[in-house]
């Protein structure tokens, strides 16, 4: 029998915000350092989607959230030290994320560094946590490596800065590369996180989270193009006033706007098996191309 269906889309999101950062602030709760609040600024106040896809995969193979949030903070803490790192002068030099200074503002660059890395070797800390067997724990913290390192966010993330310095742009399939490891590696493993605790069949759930992933970036890179600053949060046009290869600028904004439909309908029809269950994360499909943030 599966666990209670979670609540509306947007009240689910602000729940499982609120359940992350509880969680990861008990985490730091003994130590008194600039770090550790940093750590917890920089997991506060975003979407939460990732977790969200971890707790409501979870419930999808019959596991409760009581046991399933530890891989949820898990995946955000991963998540907020990307995106300090990224935020860093020598990297994007971003002043604002989530609408409030970045972590290197609010502080300084050597505790966002740090608070970086502290977040990183905490989602280990906190996957091994989870509630599950063994051997399921040990698949989701492999996974979590290789979805963070060179074969997953991190490569991406070398590719993208690589391709600021090359003469020659990106090609649509470059794109497609880069940001399935910068962006969509660690959507993927949030997807996977709930088969990956019962032990269950991953390929639904991989076709849904590669989809979800390369939506979510083409949304990203639309907010770029037609978002303001005040609702995203961050600055934005940077893409396009860096000479950057995306989306749009291979495919056009009507053209991207028609690809993330098409994926959004491919996340959403590889969950067929799952019938009338898998609604909330159709939900999830269509919210990240309608998002304003």
């Amino acid at each position: 029998m599966l666990a209670a269906r979670p609540l509306p889309l947007d009240q689910a999101l602000a729940q499982t915000a609120l359940a992350v950062d509880a969680y990861v602030k008990a985490a730091l709760a003994e130590f008194d350092l600039p770090v550790a609040r940093a750590m917890s600024y920089a997991v506060e106040g975003g979407k939460s989607l990732r977790g969200f896809l971890v707790l409501e995969t979870a419930r999808l193979h019959g596991i409760g959230a009581g046991a399933a949030i530890p891989a949820a903070a898990a995946i955000e803490s991963l998540h907020a030290y990307s995106l300090i790192h990224d935020d860093l002068p020598c990297m994007d030099d971003d002043d604002l994320r989530r609408g409030r200074p970045t972590v290197h503002r609010k502080w300084n660059e050597a505790t966002a560094v740090l608070a970086g890395d502290a977040l990183q070797s905490l989602a280990f800390e906190l996957v091994l946590e989870t509630e599950c067997s063994a051997e399921a724990r040990l698949d989701l913290a492999r996974n979590l490596a290789k979805a963070a390192g060179v074969a997953g966010m991190v490569g991406g993330q070398a590719m993208d800065i690589a391709a600021e310095t090359t003469a020659s742009p990106l090609s649509l399939a470059d794109v497609e590369a880069l940001q399935s490891g910068k962006t969509g590696a660690l959507i993927t493993w949030s997807a996977l996180a709930g088969p990956r605790m019962a032990r269950s069949d991953l390929r639904p759930l991989k076709v849904y989270g590669d989809a979800l992933g390369r939506a979510f970036q083409i949304a990203d890179d639309i907010l770029d193009v037609e978002g303001d600053a005040a609702s995203v949060g961050k600055a934005v046009g940077k893409d396009a006033n860096a000479g950057k290869a995306t989306f749009i600028s291979h495919l056009g904004l009507d053209g991207a706007k028609r690809l993330a439909k098409e994926l959004v309908a491919e996340a959403c029809d590889a969950l067929a098996d799952y019938g009338s269950d898998a609604e909330t994360l159709r939900d999830v499909a269509r919210f990240v191309i309608a998002r304003d943030r």
